[in-house]
Formats: structure tokens, sequence, C-alpha cells
């Protein structure tokens, strides 16, 4: 199997090129104040012991959870197709899932989370299972919504592969309506997004979604 790995000019899809933020100390420190005025003001006691590290623990943590902002050039490495013609290359599908995730949503910061499940139909090049997990942590850490994220992912695999179709489910609970508003608790908001084949094949759409329900016990 003959590895293919584009260089950061040719290939790269923008979205999945390395481009580490950089933040100096002088900010986080910035950032460590801003965060102990805004906690300090809402109520947390910043004098106890468990709470004086913590708006540096606050900062680091969202910066750890956007670090897919930074990109994941490894996205790009990919192999021939195992396929050497005929219908079923047109018909087979690789489904990885399911992917868990944590996300924060964009209007509130506050986290949402689940699971997703991604497949497609292989055309000249494969890409490593690792990397669909790789795929969906780049646009699961940083600020976003669910809509965008699977359009991002399903889109990226797609400039990545050129396949004959991709597929991506995501099924994911927002505390941003558990904690606050309306506060649900149960509920799950369930997205799909299609390319190619799929848009055009309600059997492969239909052979994918239960492929992605789990099997009851």
């Amino acid at each position: 199997m003959s590895e293919v790995d584009p260089d950061e000019d040719n290939g790269v899809p923008e979205l999945a090129r390395a481009n580490p933020r950089h933040l100096s100390t002088e900010d986080f420190l910035r950032f460590e104040r801003y965060a102990a005025e805004m906690l300090g003001s809402l109520g947390l006691d910043l004098s106890s012991p468990g709470a004086r590290e913590t708006p540096r623990r606050f900062v680091r943590a969202f910066f750890d959870a956007t670090q897919g902002y930074d990109g994941d050039p490894k996205l790009v490495t990919t192999f021939k197709t195992e396929c050497h013609g005929g219908p079923d290359c047109e018909l087979s599908q690789v489904i990885e899932g399911p992917i868990p995730f944590f996300a924060l949503c964009e209007h509130h910061a506050l986290p949402f989370h689940g699971n997703v499940y991604v497949g497609y139909i292989a055309h000249e090049h494969i890409i490593g299972l690792s990397k669909l997990t790789r795929l969906v942590r780049l646009f699961a850490r940083r600020f976003t919504v669910q809509e965008r994220m699977g359009q991002q992912i399903a889109q990226t695999l797609q400039e990545i592969l050129e396949p004959h179709g991709v597929a991506v489910y995501i099924e994911a609970h927002h505390t941003c309506t558990q904690m606050r508003g309306v506060r649900e608790l149960t509920p799950s908001t369930r997205t799909s997004f299609w390319r190619g084949h799929y848009e055009e094949n309600p059997a492969l759409r239909q052979e994918f979604l239960r492929m992605t329900t789990p099997t009851p016990r």
C-alpha cells in the first residue's frame, strides 16, 4: 500500500493546515485577571484554597478546549484505495463511530457533547481510521455550533479524499439548554450531512443510518 502525503501547499484544505496560536505569558496573565474579576463578581470566593487558582485553570481550560483552531496537518495522510474497479467501489462504505466529542457552543461558550459517525465511499484514496477521529476533533475543539461542525467535517473529508460520497451523523446534548433557559435534561439534537452518492441514493443513506444505530441489547 503506497502512502500519499501532500505537502502544506498542495492538497491541504485550509481548515486543516497547521496554524498554531501564539499567546504570550503576558496575554495569559491578563486573561487570568479578567477571569478573576468576572468570576469574583459572580460570587466565587477567590480567597478560598480551592478557588485561588481557578482563574488560571479557567483560561487554560478554554485554551485547551479550543485547540482545533491550531489545525492538524496529519489529517492529509492518505493511502491508495484497495478497490481496483467495478461497481462495488462506488457502493462500499467505510464507517467510523461512535467518535465522542466535546465542543463549546459559540452562543453561550457552554459545552455540548455527543458522538459523531463518519462514512465515505472511497474513490482513489482512503484515510486511516484514526484520522477520522482527528477530523472530528479538529472542528469540535472550537467555539462552534453542531450544524457547522458537521458541514466542516463533511466538506474537509470531501476535499482530502475526493471520494464518491461522504456522510456525517451527529447526536449531541447541549448544556446551554440544560443549565439555563428551558432547562431540558434529556433531549438530544441529531443532524446529518450528505455529499455525493449519499445525496443521490436513499438506499446508501438508509444503510449508513442503520449501521450508526446502536443494536438493542
